[in-house]
This record gives structure tokens, sequence and C-alpha cells, in this order.
């Protein structure tokens, strides 16, 4: 931005005092919420949210500065729930992504679950993707879930949405296409977990990172030798 179209002093403070307003608003409707989905809450919310991104913007633009914080946009929230208020029905939706962080734990562990069914024919167990599909035909998903390290497998992000309907779904109805029907006003809650969220810290002294390296070759030579414990075929 040019020097000409630059903000002034006084657009700074009164994009300040709009923040210190928001702010304001935000507790009032806070403190008088009727709900957990209040709508008066949710408007306020996005109100602070515009008042401190003009803020930033022009605080940027006249000092070079930045401020400490930072709010999700309105887009990042749900919207007011405006599902049934007794829903007869849910519907819960779950996203896990996993790392095949070990691929030679996985192949153990589907070798088990091949040996223990005593199948004949060609061995699914020798691929990665034949190995995954006698894990999750063996295993229920919350299972693997709480082993995923046994199975050679890495927690990626998570998500968990919980949505609500008058009526259940007609049996195959969404098989197909399980989530592109979601309704966001029907979610009545929703539970994230991201490495995203993690607090990074940046300086770390010299002596805990070697402690931290120590750690990192102890654990990885005992996971070298640790032996597998055979699972049971049978979970389900």
């Amino acid at each position: 931005m040019s020097d000409a179209a630059q903000s002034t002093a006084a657009e700074v403070r009164a994009a300040a005092e709009a923040v210190k307003t928001a702010l304001d608003r935000h507790l009032a409707a806070v403190e008088r919420r009727s709900g957990e989905d209040d709508p008066a809450v949710y408007e306020a919310f996005n109100q602070l949210a515009a008042a401190a991104e003009v803020y930033d913007e022009l605080l940027y633009d006249r000092y070079d500065e930045v401020t400490p914080f930072e709010i999700p946009g309105a887009e990042d929230a749900l919207p007011p729930y405006a599902g049934p208020e007794e829903p007869n029905a849910l519907s819960v939706l779950i996203r896990r992504d996993y790392a095949v962080a070990e691929p030679q734990r996985l192949l153990a562990q589907a070798q088990r679950i091949e040996a223990a069914e005593g199948e004949d024919g060609a061995p699914a167990s020798g691929t990665v993707h034949g190995a995954l599909g006698l894990l999750f035909g063996e295993f229920e998903p919350d299972e693997i879930a709480s082993r995923h390290k046994e199975f050679g497998l890495e927690e990626g992000d998570s998500t968990l949405w919980v949505t609500a309907a008058d009526e259940p779904a007609e049996p195959g109805e969404w098989l197909e296409a399980p989530f592109e029907q979601v309704d966001p006003q029907q979610v009545v809650c929703r539970f994230d977990v991201s490495a995203v969220f993690d607090d990074e810290i940046d300086d770390v002294d010299e002596d805990d990172e070697d402690q931290d390296g120590l750690e990192d070759e102890l654990a990885s030579d005992l996971d070298e030798d640790e032996d597998l414990e055979p699972l049971d075929a049978d979970r389900r």
C-alpha cells in the first residue's frame, strides 16, 4: 500500500475501539446465552472476529505490527443449530487418518490374523493394502484407534460429527456418498483432533534436545528388540 493510501493513526485507534466494543458485546452475549447454540453468541463471535481482522490489518499497514492473538473466521465455525429440538435419530460421522509408519509390523500382524483363520490360497497379508484389508476386516475401528501402534500405524488428524434428524435414513440410501449430504445446521456437536492445534516451541535448550535425542534412540532400540505379541483373531 502506498504512503498516500496508508492508514492513519486515527483509523487504527478507531479500529482498536471497535475491537473493545465487540469484546464487550461478545462477553455480554455469552453471559446471557440461552443454550449451547445461542444465535446471539454466534453473531457476537462473528462481529468480534471481523473487528479484530480489520484492526490487525490497519495496525500492520500503519505500524508494521501484528496482534498477538488470532480469532478464527466465521467460515471456520459451525452455523447455529437449526435441527429438531428433540431428535428422533442421529448420525455419527467419523474420519481418522493414519500413516503407515511401520509396514513390516503391519504385515506381521496381518500374517498372524491370516494364520489364525487358516485360509488357503494366496496370502492377502503379503502386501500393505492386503494387510490393511485384513486388519480392518478383523477389528473394529475403535480398537484399531486404541491399538494403532501395535499395527504399525501413526495417528493423523481426526474428526467426529454428531448430526440430528427427525427420522432415521432409509437403509442403503447414503452408503455410496456417506459424507456429501451433511447439513451444517443439523450438527449437534463436533470434535476435531489435529496436529495444527499443537503449540510449537521454537527455542529449545540444547541440553533438552540432546536428552530428547537420547530418549528417541533408546525408544527406537526397544522397538527393534520388542517381540510382537500374538493378536486375538476373534475380536468381534
